[in-house]
């Protein structure tokens, strides 16, 4: 006899009325799941609520709302001392202002399409991003800061930051396009040595991206090429613009945007990465700032199981139907 599906839904406190959702909610109740729904109200809500869920034996928790929402819940299940087969699946419906993360792993974002998607498919295991902070970046005992989809520095981790919130409601994921363009005189570059096996680069940047997923901030694809499940994160570094590199970008925006970084950016695939700044550094997790003179990046294989669609392109295989 095969169970009858359990799945806790956990929605962010801003997306707590939407209809959409409520309908496709009382669809999958119809068709025979049993869904429990809890709404984030403050810092600490999703952790206290994962850990309801573990101590429930409930099989899948669905995240509702944006990056930052998927972050909370991934960071709160990969906290835990269990193996990614004994922790509960993972589902998404997108419903905050950009869904990066959704966007490049083609997760619909009709809810009812989202929560169908969750049903129809078998959990597939996923790689996240494990962050460390100075003094404690090589310490095993530090507090461990978990990234689903990307860590970002320099410009772009500006404009997400300090993009207004009234203007992301409105706008969307072009707010932090406008906020970005506010900002272009500003840009001062920041200087960091990053390494890792068999890499090492020092100098002037204005932009970087650590990517388990490909792009942030509303659609900017940092890392294209960006693997959920292979094991490696993929950084990316700007230098910074002047000189013969400024003219070449120059050139290459004649091309389109995704031409000219490809033109100047440095990317490679790492299993772990260390970054030292001369100066505080603040890394964008999905949606939380983290500022230190020193990280320690790791990508933690297979970390989580996660429903995926079969043609998920961040995965290097394709995701499975359940029968």
């Amino acid at each position: 006899m095969v169970a009858t599906p359990h799945w806790r839904l956990i929605i962010n406190g801003k997306s707590a009325g939407d209809d959409g959702l409520r309908a496709a909610v009382g669809e999958m109740r119809d068709s025979g799941v049993t869904i429990d729904v809890r709404v984030t109200w403050e810092a600490g809500d999703a952790e206290r609520y994962v850990a309801e869920a573990l101590g429930e034996g409930i099989q899948t928790i669905v995240a509702a709302g944006g990056d930052g929402t998927l972050s909370e819940i991934t960071t709160a299940l990969a906290r835990r001392e269990l193996d990614a087969g004994a922790l509960p699946s993972l589902g998404l419906v997108p419903l905050g202002t950009a869904n990066d993360f959704a966007d490049a792993a083609r997760i619909p974002t009709d809810p009812g399409e989202a929560l169908r998607l969750v049903n129809s498919s078998l959990p597939q295991p996923i790689d996240l991003l494990r962050v460390r902070a100075q003094a404690d970046a090589r310490d095993p005992h530090a507090r461990d800061h978990w990234v689903a989809n990307l860590a970002s520095g320099g410009f772009g981790t500006e404009v997400t930051t300090n993009t207004d919130e009234s203007l992301k409601s409105m706008l969307g994921g072009l707010a932090y396009v406008v906020s970005g363009l506010g900002q272009l005189g500003r840009i001062e570059p920041r200087h960091a040595r990053f390494s890792g096996p068999g890499f090492d680069w020092e100098g002037e940047f204005i932009a970087l991206g650590v990517g388990n997923g490909r792009q942030a901030g509303g659609g900017q694809v940092l890392c294209p090429k960006a693997m959920i499940d292979d094991g490696l994160l993929n950084l990316t570094i700007v230098p910074s613009l002047d000189g013969e590199l400024a003219a070449t970008l120059g050139t290459a925006m004649l091309e389109g945007r995704a031409a000219a970084l490809e033109r100047v950016a440095i990317r490679v695939p790492l299993p772990w990465l260390e970054i030292i700044a001369t100066s505080p550094l603040t890394l964008n997790l999905d949606g939380e700032p983290l500022q230190a003179l020193a990280f320690r990046i790791d990508c933690v294989r297979q970390r989580l199981r996660m429903h995926l669609p079969t043609d998920c392109p961040l995965r290097c295989n394709p995701a499975k139907v359940a029968t």
